[in-house]
């Protein structure tokens, strides 16, 4: 299995994933020429990409998706409503329709869209299962709910959001609508919050874990690394390999 967070947070969103014989990219927020020369980056073949599969349809996670399906000829899968609100982004593209919370197959890999909660039509995480086992990538969403708890047991690899600590988005310069719209229902989830869940998550094969989505403004990456590998010590888990997805650069490729 192979894993390289392209870009994470406001401003775009990439990640690759290769599990098993196959090789997607979750979602496409850069532009395609800054998508192309990150995986160029760090020796990524764009044309070994086998498919595109869209969390949802904001366009820091679709700018390019369409336009990289169609340079390579894949599909990109997304849910009838995703495709349907973003449409023009979709134009002479195969897209290959899913419904949230009923799981697919694609070549060797078992995709599981898990539905999640955020200010978007029809959002989803995804479950990835091959016969190198389960990864999983979750961004984006408000509350932690007891399926999205369930749905990603047992993973090898994590994709997980960690957008802010509370203390500094309300003390910070945001405006009051703003702060509540990220702390709401359909908003994004804090440390603390990312913490509660990776708690019941955390096991001995976890092996890599990217801490996703942090607000530039109310997040420290520093903060976040610290207190994430404390956490798993207390669970006597032994720490894997974390990494803080950045906007601006892409991680090294993990291979677990």
């Amino acid at each position: 299995m192979k894993i390289c967070s392209l870009a994470s947070g406001s401003k775009g969103n990439c990640l690759y994933l290769e599990s098993g014989d196959t090789r997607v990219l979750i979602d496409v927020g850069l532009s395609l020429r800054e998508t192309l020369l990150r995986m160029d980056e760090v020796g990524i073949d764009a044309s070994g990409v086998h498919a595109v599969l869209v969390t949802h349809e904001h366009i820091d996670h679709i700018r390019s998706a369409g336009s990289f399906a169609r340079k390579f000829n894949v599909p990109v899968f997304a849910s009838h409503m995703v495709h349907a609100k973003a449409d023009k982004y979709f134009k002479k593209t195969q897209v290959c329709e899913f419904e949230s919370g009923l799981a697919l197959t694609f070549r060797d890999i078992r995709i599981d869209p898990v539905p999640i909660t955020h200010d978007s039509c029809d959002p989803v995480g995804f479950v990835i299962e091959s016969r190198e086992g389960r990864a999983a990538s979750v961004t984006d969403f408000g509350i932690v709910t007891r399926l999205i708890t369930e749905k990603l047991r047992g993973c090898r690899f994590l994709n997980l959001e960690s957008n802010h600590d509370v203390d500094m988005l309300m003390n910070g310069p945001y405006p009051w609508e703003l702060k509540q719209r990220i702390k709401s229902r359909h908003g994004h989830i804090s440390n603390e919050e990312s913490l509660e869940l990776l708690h019941e998550l955390a096991h001995e094969g976890l092996e890599a874990l990217v801490m996703a989505h942090l607000s530039e403004v109310n997040n420290h990456p520093e903060h976040v690394v610290r207190t994430t590998r404390a956490f798993l010590n207390d669970q006597n888990i032994c720490a894997p390999r974390i990494v803080i997805g950045d906007q601006y650069r892409a991680s090294a490729v993990m291979v677990i």
